[in-house]
């Protein structure tokens, strides 16, 4: 079956739900659990053959026998009984829980998954449907769910600035819904870059891939997304732990990290207190492999990264503004991460690319490099794709092709022979090199830099359409009620 009518029919099934008031997210998960188990008694048929786990009784003929209240109630005795399995199942199905009310529809949606054979669609077309959801989930911005989605544009750049190799590890330590394993699979599968023998593709479908994700929700679409795109097997171990990455030194270290770990300044813990009120206390990593001990989990995430490389490896992450200026534990991660790492391309990002409001982030490109007196970067090269720059995530969304000019600047093919765009002769020019003296010199190494100049404060014909004028007033409001409500949450 083609792509078109599957897309259709998932498509026009989740508006009639939503219309009972099940969003996106909801849809996407009861989807996930439904899928996963038609897949599963594929796999149990010739020529397969293959005993996925999923206990009889609780499998997909058993769904399909039942109508009414006795699938509803079956239903959720299912989700609650394969939630207690290990592997890929039990983390498929943790926390699982049933939102769809109404078991008319609920029988009408396993009529639909039941339609298709899974297995022997295209990874291509499994993946595409599924992508296409997890989007339309983040940008229904009321669930939050945005958080956990990285634009798919920036994503690619990063892994054509990285450009994987085959036989090599991969790790996500807030893998999230898996979108960059996902890009560094294709970029590793794109015939135009290699072309992998049976041992490569082996070994990409099992030891490629490695990641943490806290939110069991999202780790489940998350293991579905892999799943679906052929990375993984479903009897096989889950390639994403629900461990927090952060509380331990990592058991193994990996040769690329590709990460957009979560926004936020500060990690907390709830806990009830002796008067049985609930309270939150920021919580702090004690590391003995840490730079400095902080409760920034921007900060800390930096520094695990850093642990989480072999001594050649490389990291591309996606920080916030913060983890380039802040003070105190910042500027000690800042300089050690100068010094003990080649911290050498920084991509400043524009805003309104990002389901959650008010961020202003960048890319750290940086290669870990063996222990040495000798400060290991030497320079650090800027790309300002901020200024001046004006995305908004419908009306004119950021698209690969934006950031083709940076690819093309950062020289992947061999970093070392870049040349600077930016001039005393032009000085609009956005790819500009920063000596590391010049660097250590700024006030608490601060790594924020700017040198174009904002032409909507001189040029009224530079301004931007009124409706991203809009969004960016509403970004630039968002971000200052995030750090009253910080001063607030540290006032108390």
């Amino acid at each position: 079956m083609s792509t078109a009518p599957i897309v259709s029919k998932v498509w026009s099934f989740c508006t009639t739900l939503r219309d009972d008031g099940v969003g996106y997210g909801d849809y996407l998960e009861q989807l996930t659990y439904l899928i996963f188990l038609k897949m599963a008694d594929e796999y149990g048929k010739p020529p397969h053959n293959r005993d996925v786990g999923v206990p009889e009784g609780y499998n997909w003929a058993s769904l399909k026998a039942k109508r009414g209240a006795e699938l509803e109630v079956h239903y959720v005795d299912l989700l609650r009984t394969l939630g207690t399995h290990k592997g890929m199942l039990g983390q498929i199905f943790t926390k699982s829980q049933n939102k769809i009310q109404d078991p008319a529809k609920l029988y009408r949606l396993i009529d639909m998954v039941d339609g298709v054979s899974w297995v022997m669609l295209g990874a291509d077309v499994k993946g595409d449907v599924y992508e296409g959801l997890l989007e339309k989930n983040a940008e229904d911005t009321k669930s939050g769910a945005g958080q956990y989605f990285t634009p798919r544009s920036l994503i690619r750049a990063m892994v054509e600035c990285l450009r994987p190799e085959p036989g090599k590890t991969i790790a996500d330590p807030a893998c999230g819904t898996g979108g960059f394993f996902l890009a560094a699979y294709d970029f590793l599968t794109d015939p135009e870059n290699y072309r992998l023998d049976k041992d490569q593709k082996e070994f990409l479908k099992h030891q490629t891939f490695s990641g943490n994700e806290i939110v069991a929700n999202t780790r489940r679409m998350c293991l579905m997304n892999m799943f679906l795109h052929n990375i993984g097997e479903i009897d096989g171990e889950s390639l994403v732990s629900p461990n927090d990455a952060l509380v331990a030194p990592p058991s193994q270290t990996y040769d690329y990290v590709l990460a957009n770990p979560p926004f936020g300044k500060k990690s907390s813990m709830s806990f009830t207190n002796d008067e049985g009120e609930q309270e939150t206390d920021d919580l702090t990593y004690n590391r003995q492999d840490f730079w400095a001990t902080t409760s920034n989990k921007q900060l800390n995430f930096v520094q695990h990264i850093r642990t989480m490389l072999k001594s050649n490896g490389r990291a591309a992450v996606v920080v916030p503004d913060n983890v380039l200026f802040e003070g105190g534990a910042g500027e000690t991660v800042r300089r050690k991460l100068l010094q003990s790492s080649d911290l050498h391309t920084i991509l400043r990002l524009p805003t309104g690319i990002f389901y959650a409001h008010g961020v202003k982030a960048n890319v750290l490109f940086f290669d870990n490099k063996a222990a040495s007196p000798e400060a290991q970067t030497k320079a650090v090269w800027f790309y300002d794709y901020r200024t001046n720059v004006h995305h908004t995530l419908k009306k004119k969304p950021m698209m690969f092709e934006h950031l083709q000019d940076f690819v093309t600047a950062y020289n992947p093919e061999n970093r070392h022979k870049r040349t600077e765009t930016w001039s005393d002769e032009n000085p609009d020019g956005r790819w500009r090199k920063y000596s590391l003296e010049a660097l250590l010199d700024r006030d608490k190494a601060s790594l924020d830099v700017f040198w174009l100049k904002d032409k909507s404060l001189t040029d009224l014909d530079n301004l931007p359409e009124p409706d991203a004028l809009a969004e960016e007033i509403i970004e630039n409001l968002e971000a200052g009620l995030l750090s009253f409500r910080r001063v607030l949450a540290e006032l108390n």
